[in-house]
């Protein structure tokens, strides 16, 4: 049976969250554990902890249940609110600034 964990409104842009996703994608669930530990991008902390998550949720729903099989089945990002700013630019005009967020759903499943 598999479990689910969800972040919501975390703020790094999706592109970066993606790289990372990625990378994890498939693998067993203790070698993503260990590749997100290791790794040095600053979306590796909360995505750790999702996968901790998922892993937990999945002992809830199974329990007496051998974890050892676990995989990242299924891990997406998507795009989430995105905050606009302005910042100041040269002969009176102004930049946008889009400060960008995502959603992250990790599923967790037995091989």
């Amino acid at each position: 049976m598999e479990a689910i964990a969800k972040l919501n409104n975390y703020p790094t842009s999706p592109r970066k969250m993606r790289l990372l996703a990625d990378l994890i994608r498939g693998m067993e669930v203790e070698k993503a554990l260990a590749v997100l530990q290791h790794n040095p991008k600053h979306p590796a902390v909360p995505l750790r902890k999702l996968v901790i998550s998922a892993i937990s949720n999945w002992k809830q729903k199974n329990e007496g249940a051998d974890e050892n099989g676990l995989v990242v089945k299924t891990i997406f990002v998507d795009g989430a609110r995105v905050i606009k700013r302005m910042r100041p630019a040269p002969q009176g005009r102004g930049y946008r600034v889009r400060k960008r967020s995502n959603h992250v759903t990790v599923i967790v499943d037995n091989k």
